[in-house]
């Protein structure tokens, strides 16, 4: 069966890799991007490939809540039903750190907006529907109040921080609607793979990024994460294993999402006052 599928940060790496193997196998994808010329060339590329109803595109820079928010109300206008909602974009090391919302764009382009846009789409997911957040190897202990702050650590500490506060809601979530769906699952792709992000952080070309498309794809749709909700799947390994320990520190997790939920509506109603 067709499945319509938004995947954030689809332009290139991983993301784009998903999106062809998706529309290889007969997929609705709908991408998005934050460069409106790079998302045109690439969309223009998989119609011409694919067909014209098979893909979708969306351009929004997800460091702006306001624009997270728009890209929420465009989808639901367009796609109210959505199958498969698959938390890709990231970022690493920047030059500008603090976003137009005086937030650390490492938090909230990899922890926040995801939040955001699944709170935002779950009208549009079905009971069967599911939600794949990209997580990381890379994870450390945070303060929630880190989410509200612009950091003066280095972009890897921030972007370790900010992968297991991803993967921590995505626990959370997970739990919550285990039984009523979608699922909601965490996952490392496999570390060190050839995206831009890898190249940019480390200087190495990387391993081959199919394998982890192949991985998210199997995420998004195949039986063995039917029941994946809330836990947390390492590709390094291969399996669901537990991530980092002060994960399941709970005091840790209900501070996170207090203040998730706080930042959720502060910037809600910031964007539509805008």
């Amino acid at each position: 069966m067709k499945k319509t599928i938004l995947i954030t940060g689809s332009t290139d790496g991983i993301g784009l890799a998903t999106a062809v193997t998706l529309l290889e196998n007969g997929h609705r994808v709908l991408l998005h991007g934050r460069n409106q010329s790079k998302l045109d060339k690439v969309s223009d590329a998989l119609r011409a490939q694919f067909g014209q109803r098979a893909v979708f595109s969306y351009c929004a820079d997800l460091s702006s809540a306001k624009a997270v928010y728009m890209l929420a109300k465009a989808v639901r206008d367009e796609h109210p039903h959505l199958d498969v909602l698959i938390n890709n974009a990231g970022v690493f090391n920047l030059e500008q750190p603090r976003s137009v919302d005086n937030l650390d764009v490492r938090f909230m382009v990899n922890t926040i907006a995801p939040f955001i846009l699944t709170q935002e789409l779950l009208i549009c997911l079905t009971p069967h529907g599911r939600v794949v957040n990209l997580s990381s190897a890379a994870q450390a202990p945070f303060n929630a109040d880190e989410l509200s702050a612009l950091s003066t650590l280095s972009d890897s500490a921030v972007y370790a921080k900010s992968k297991l506060a991803l993967t921590m809601w995505s626990q959370s979530l997970g739990e919550k609607y285990k039984e009523t769906g979608p699922m909601i699952v965490a996952v490392n792709p496999k570390s060190f793979l050839a995206s831009k992000m890898v190249h940019e952080a480390y200087g190495m070309q990387g391993g081959n990024l199919q394998q982890g498309a192949d991985i998210v794809v199997s995420a998004a749709l195949c039986a063995s994460f039917s029941d994946a909700g809330g836990r947390y799947f390492d590709n390094d390994i291969g399996r669901f294993t537990t991530p980092h320990n002060a994960a399941s520190d709970t005091a840790r997790m209900d501070e996170l999402i207090a203040v998730l939920n706080a930042l959720f509506t502060k910037l809600r109603e910031q964007s539509h006052s805008q």
